[in-house]
């Protein structure tokens, strides 16, 4: 284990002892300098793919995009040992954001799983080099079935990108490993440069937020996406009067809903006050029952789009300190949403 340099220690234990481990200067460590060495190259390299991008690759780049955003199938993303663990992160994000994309391991698709590629999918195969060997079958069989084959590759004049339909050729750039052996900063590159196609094709497809959250229904993501109209309270679950129902029909309403109060709606059904259990003890006197709902409601009651985000919801509601909210569309209530159906979604 490597130990601290090493600092001015008192001769006797009595002076003061040992340093305090916050005495050390991480400045000078060398593990953050090992850090910083490696974020320093490979921020550099994605500093050269995005300069690259405003020249040659920038051609290939929109080349590539127009293929996948024209096949009728599916892009298969291929790579072998550390490009092919990039490739997978890459379909993983394609699929996520609308492309519909899967990885092929090479070796499993020389034994097998060549079957999978169709003839009107895209194959995106990852090679630094590209020389892997592990590859040359899946080129062989897209040169043979006329599937279009986008390479990502550092090398120029490789079979790779001699193979490709569309050669996407980063820029060299020294790997961060000190030995220059292990691949660091040219998969940062190619990962970056994933990213880039998958975010180019959402914005060109117009990708939206609703179509995100299909595709993630579950997890932290699918529940911040999460609208009002996925979780609200509708048709006869929605507690709603006539401003000239009697209290004690209204409490009727209100206790068999159970959501803590009563929308008001007049004759051509749009909301015009609530009931809540608030306005019940601000009006809590001999003979409330018999008043009409339109004497004990709060006029112009806070409402929502149906629409909205439940977020959105939320946040109202805490910020009023009130538990529910009426969706209203055209001045009509179409749904309730309680505090307490944000808060089982998950939604915060």
């Amino acid at each position: 284990m490597r130990q601290a340099a090493p600092t001015a220690v008192p001769d006797s234990p009595e002076a003061g002892g040992a340093p305090e481990p916050a005495a050390r200067n991480l400045g000078t460590s060398g593990d953050i300098v090992s850090a910083l060495r490696v974020l320093t190259l490979e921020s550099e390299g994605i500093s050269a793919l995005r300069t690259a991008l405003l020249g040659d690759l920038g051609g290939a780049f929109c080349r590539a995009i127009d293929i996948i955003e024209a096949t009728t199938g599916r892009l298969v993303v291929t790579g072998m040992g550390k490009s092919g663990h990039i490739g997978r992160k890459i379909a993983a994000t394609m699929a996520s954001v609308g492309t519909p994309a899967y990885f092929v391991h090479p070796g499993e698709a020389s034994h097998g799983d060549m079957g999978i590629i169709r003839p009107d999918d895209v194959v995106l195969a990852l090679s630094n080099s590209g020389e892997t060997t592990e590859l040359n079958d899946i080129v062989a069989y897209c040169s043979r079935f006329g599937i279009d084959l986008i390479g990502i590759t550092g090398g120029p004049d490789s079979a790779l990108a001699e193979a490709s339909t569309v050669a996407l050729v980063m820029p060299r750039s020294a790997e961060a490993c000190p030995l220059g052996l292990a691949p660091t900063t040219s998969t940062a590159m190619a990962l970056a440069l994933g990213d880039a196609l998958a975010v180019a094709l959402l914005e060109r497809r117009g990708f939206s937020a609703d179509e995100f959250q299909v595709l993630h229904p579950g997890g932290k993501l699918g529940r911040h996406l999460t609208r009002v109209t996925d979780i609200m309270h509708t048709g006869d679950a929605m507690p709603l009067v006539r401003p000239a129902d009697r209290m004690a029909e209204v409490l009727i309403v209100m206790t068999a809903r159970r959501l803590g109060c009563a929308g008001v709606v007049d004759a051509s059904g749009a909301l015009v006050g609530i009931v809540t259990d608030g306005d019940l003890r601000r009006h809590m006197e001999a003979g409330l029952v018999s008043r009409e709902a339109s004497a004990v409601m709060t006029a112009e009651p806070l409402t929502i789009r149906p629409e909205a985000l439940a977020a959105e919801a939320l946040g109202l509601m805490n910020a009023r300190e009130i538990t529910g909210l009426f969706a209203v569309r055209d001045s009509k209530p179409v749904g309730f949403v309680h505090l307490h159906d944000c808060l089982r979604e998950g939604v915060a």
